[in-house]
């Protein structure tokens, strides 16, 4: 059984939690986040810039929703701080992505050219053309927008061509033998 919940949240310099009937609002210094409350569980702010989760009795769920709450908490204070990056791989012959404002362009051995519209609050580099990053606040977006971008050209398993995240290890298989 996890325990994540009983570990406070620690809020650094600049961030700033407001915590209603409703929702908990983190705002810092990239942004501010939304985060629905679920009714089985408390969120109180200690002194020391400190936020604790804690089931309420008697609730159905509330040990594994305070757990949960705790790292969505989490993962909002580190969004709004330093904010959050994924870094994808373009390993290819031909395969180039170029960034231009809020759109990527990948060029991935169709015969169309793919460009892929970043949704609000993400922000998209190309440091080189087979490098792309996918920069944001949110966690879950920016995951999910490294995903859709993966999707286009996953990578193969006899060549490894594809769109692959940073460090990520492709195991090739071996080719058919006559």
């Amino acid at each position: 059984m996890s325990r994540v919940a009983k570990y406070p949240v620690l809020l650094p310099q600049g961030v700033e939690v407001s915590i209603g009937e409703a929702e908990v609002v983190v705002k810092g210094p990239l942004g501010t986040l939304r985060q629905p409350r679920s009714a089985s569980v408390t969120v109180e702010q200690q002194e020391g810039g400190m936020l604790q989760c804690a089931a309420v009795a008697g609730a159905a769920n509330g040990k594994a929703m305070s757990g949960t709450m705790r790292a969505l908490l989490n993962n909002m204070v580190i969004g709004v701080s330093k904010g959050f990056e994924r870094k994808l791989q373009l390993v290819g012959v031909g395969y180039r992505a170029q960034a231009q404002g809020d759109k990527l362009n990948l060029s991935l051995g169709f015969s169309h050219p793919v460009s892929h519209q970043m949704p609000a609050g993400i922000r998209v580099e190309t440091p080189t053309q087979t490098e792309v990053i996918i920069k944001g606040i949110d966690k879950q977006l920016v995951g999910q927008v490294a995903a859709e971008v993966r999707a286009y050209r996953q990578p193969e398993p006899y060549k490894g061509k594809g769109v692959r995240y940073a460090g990520e290890v492709i195991v090739l298989k071996e080719t058919k033998k006559k």
